[in-house]
């Protein structure tokens, strides 16, 4: 399993005039040169303005009703400092700063108190709101899982839990928490959950696909082979549950070559049998070997590595994870594309002593400072250190009461904020049944191309260590719906 301890497009063409001498001016060479710079320039004072917020060239003054909207314009210049109305912006970004807004209006808590408050994924990632991945089922292979109420509540959307550790499980052991429970709930809730704990803040993309859950490890270990039978059966059960995306935030034990590896070849024939397999990179890009494992190193995988929004919806100062990548042992570069893989909100697990903390650090940060010392003391036993505080002027309290929110990355009594390509990998996949709920005809392979067709590179950042760039839902579900309308036509 990928260790979870915890960059806008190339910068359009520079057209230099260099010094002219007389010998310049008589060779034929320099006039056929003059020539194609002259047009080159014409070409460049033709194109569009590029636009400030994101670099593309389709800048457009802001509308009148947006120049009116102080939310609005007070958003952008937040986190795009130095941006100013009359410097315009891009119709996308214009949506997403749209959609940025109604969620702040829908959810007045995001910005209270002056707190940290990590955004939601499909904010941050401008996600297209009508997609919710509908109809799509996504299969997660992970050490193991936890019904969240993210995910069954008002309904179930679990279809199936399969313990492939042990072939003689209880059903009913899903709903115990356990330690091996935390990371598959975890990336199942990012890629899936609807917000149910929040009030529909902290929601997933695909917030209304199907899930089925296959456990093949453990907290301490997911062995190469096991991995590989989770393939195996999702393969054969594909038909039954309608499995359209696998989601693998987990990795082999060793580099090998997908010619040979028995791992890598059921990734390819899950792919083969029209299931669009995401895999997390990993996280090793700060070692000296930043290897990438399979089945993640398979050629017909999406592999997603990593970068840092900063939690800002600002583009400029994004930058990479410690995401592992290639080549591969096969010459493959890895991985395809990148997403946010800090800062992520997620759910913590209920029934543990975790959960108990951060319930009560939530209590307690909401408790006005009159009764701050009454509740400390009414609840012992829960933090030991807050236990010896409880005498301690409230302005002490609430000093180690931010240290411990801090230390522990607690966001409210149900979700914390995780990093880690492990969590970058299902918002990939849910973007996918987000592309597939719009377009159910695409296959693994026109999914894999519309992704990093219409994905972003970051800036002044290495391309084997981001691919084609970070992903832009939007973008890619546009495609999807574009393919949609000219399939439907005829349209090649």
């Amino acid at each position: 399993m990928p260790d979870d301890n915890r960059l806008g497009p190339p910068v359009g063409p520079v057209i230099h005039c260099p010094f002219v001498t007389l010998f310049d001016l008589l060779h034929p060479l320099y006039l056929r040169a003059r020539k194609e710079r002259r047009s080159g320039l014409q070409r460049e004072r033709m194109r569009p303005p590029q636009c400030p917020l994101c670099g593309r060239s389709d800048n457009r003054q802001l509308p009148e009703e947006a120049r009116r909207d102080e939310e609005f314009l007070s958003l952008i210049a937040s986190n795009v400092p130095g941006w100013a109305p009359g410097e315009g912006a891009c119709e996308g970004c214009l949506g997403l700063f749209r959609r940025a807004v109604h969620r702040v209006r829908v959810n007045p808590t995001l910005f209270r108190d002056g707190r940290l408050h990590i955004l939601p994924t499909p904010l941050r990632m401008g996600a297209e709101e009508r997609f919710t991945g509908r109809g799509v089922t996504i299969a997660f292979l992970d050490s193991g899982f936890f019904p969240h109420p993210d995910l069954i509540e008002p309904h179930n959307r679990i279809l199936h839990y399969e313990n492939l550790v042990n072939p003689h499980f209880d059903r009913e052991e899903l709903s115990i928490p356990d330690v091996s429970s935390w990371h598959g709930m975890m990336t199942s809730v990012v890629a899936s959950g609807n917000g149910h704990l929040s009030q529909g803040l902290y929601r997933g993309i695909a917030s209304e696909s199907n899930l089925v859950l296959v456990k093949v490890g453990s907290a301490k270990r997911i062995l190469h082979d096991d991995i590989r039978r989770g393939i195996e059966w999702v393969i054969e059960n594909r038909e039954r549950f309608g499995i359209r995306v696998l989601n693998i935030s987990c990795g082999g034990d060793y580099v090998a070559s997908y010619l040979t590896d028995r791992l890598s070849q059921a990734a390819e024939a899950a792919v083969r049998a029209g299931i669009v397999v995401v895999c997390a990179a990993g996280n090793a890009g700060h070692n000296p070997n930043p290897s990438v494992l399979p089945p993640a190193s398979t050629p017909a995988v999406i592999t997603v590595g990593g970068f840092n929004d900063r939690n800002t919806l600002e583009l400029e100062d994004n930058e990479l994870y410690h995401s592992s990548y290639g080549p591969t042992i096969d010459g493959l570069q890895k991985p395809e594309i990148i997403a946010p893989s800090i800062w992520l909100a997620a759910p913590i697990l209920p029934g543990t002593p975790t959960a108990d903390e951060a319930h009560f650090y939530d209590r307690l940060q909401r408790t006005p400072d009159a009764t701050l010392q009454e509740v400390l003391k009414a609840h012992p036993g829960i933090d030991r250190e807050l236990d010896a505080a409880a005498n301690l002027p409230v302005y002490l309290i609430r000093h180690l009461l931010a240290i411990k929110l801090h230390d522990a990355n607690v966001i409210s009594g149900h979700y914390k904020h995780v990093d880690g390509t492990s969590f970058a990998a299902p918002i990939v996949s849910s973007v996918v049944a987000q592309m597939l709920e719009a377009h159910p005809g695409l296959l693994p392979w026109q999914v894999k191309r519309i992704l990093i067709e219409t994905a972003i590179r970051l800036r002044q950042t290495p391309v084997d260590r981001q691919g084609w760039g970070t992903i832009i839902p939007s973008r890619a579900v546009a495609r999807a719906l574009a393919a949609r309308s000219a399939s439907a036509s005829g349209t090649p």
